[in-house]
């Protein structure tokens, strides 16, 4: 396979599953590893390609960060609460991704743990989907203090390779009482912060490491990232709201038996 044919396959799956409950740091190194190439080698590319999928959040939902910006100089009260949720609810992820770094970059080539992972985190969507009892809680500003903590430290859990760090805070948010649709645009909004911060550090600490033929690659492959996030994202809430996410918790426990299954035989 060619690389042009690999970088845009790669672009298609981190856009295709970087806000849906069902792993992209997971999906791109089991898809790395299908297409026949060192999943270790391409962990760089994976990450430096985010930016794409960040971008989408931030032109889709312009207005909402807007009129947040406007808000805070004219002393709007939501405005202040919907800055105060993000932030608390990104301070964990960056204690922990500091403490942690090393140890969490050791997993981001193990296909194993991404399968099982996938399992797992599928069991949990359907058990939340079932016991949780989540109510209309108003939107992103109206999430209390408590929630927007507790929703930050069930975010860490996406440092695991497969948790996914969407379905971590959406099943999280829901769990302490949010309603699937604020739950999602909390995550969507979470994922700006989240992915800048762990995009940055990354590279920031292995620049040095990415191949000088690579950098024309990740232009590419985040603008392939863009597109797809952008009408994925779209879609999303009119899905969740209908059909809610047991599709995306049989979806992993399927894919990830099928996957635990193909690294054994190979």
């Amino acid at each position: 396979m060619s690389i042009l044919l690999l970088v845009i396959i790669l672009g298609i799956v981190e856009g295709l599953t970087e806000y849906l409950p069902v792993s992209s740091t997971g999906h791109l190194i089991l898809a790395t590893e299908l297409l026949g190439f060192d999943a270790a080698a391409w962990a760089l590319f994976n990450i430096a390609i985010q930016p794409g999928a960040i971008l989408a959040v931030v032109v889709l939902y312009w207005r909402t960060f807007w009129n947040v910006a406007t808000g805070l100089f004219q002393g709007d009260r939501q405005s202040y609460r919907f800055i105060r949720n993000i932030f608390l609810a990104f301070v964990p992820a960056v204690i922990l991704g500091l403490a942690l770094g090393n140890y969490i970059e050791l997993l981001l080539a193990n296909a194993v743990v991404v399968g099982w992972a996938l399992i797992i985190g599928g069991v949990a969507i359907l058990l939340v989907e079932r016991f949780a009892n989540p109510r209309d809680c108003g939107g992103v500003s109206a999430v209390t203090l408590r929630q927007a903590s507790l929703i930050g430290v069930v975010q860490c859990l996406a440092m695991i390779p497969g948790v996914s760090r969407s379905g971590a805070t959406i099943l999280g948010a829901m769990a302490f009482g949010v309603d699937r649709k604020t739950a999602a645009e909390f995550s969507f909004f979470l994922a700006v912060p989240t992915l800048t911060g762990a995009t940055a550090l990354q590279l920031y600490k292995h620049w040095d490491d990415i191949p000088a033929d690579q950098f024309g690659w990740i232009g590419l492959g985040s603008l392939v990232s863009f597109v797809v996030a952008a009408i994925v994202v779209k879609a999303f809430i009119a899905i969740i709201v209908r059909y809610g996410f047991a599709p995306f918790a049989w979806y992993r426990i399927v894919a990830g038996s099928a996957a635990l299954i193909w690294l054994a035989m190979r």
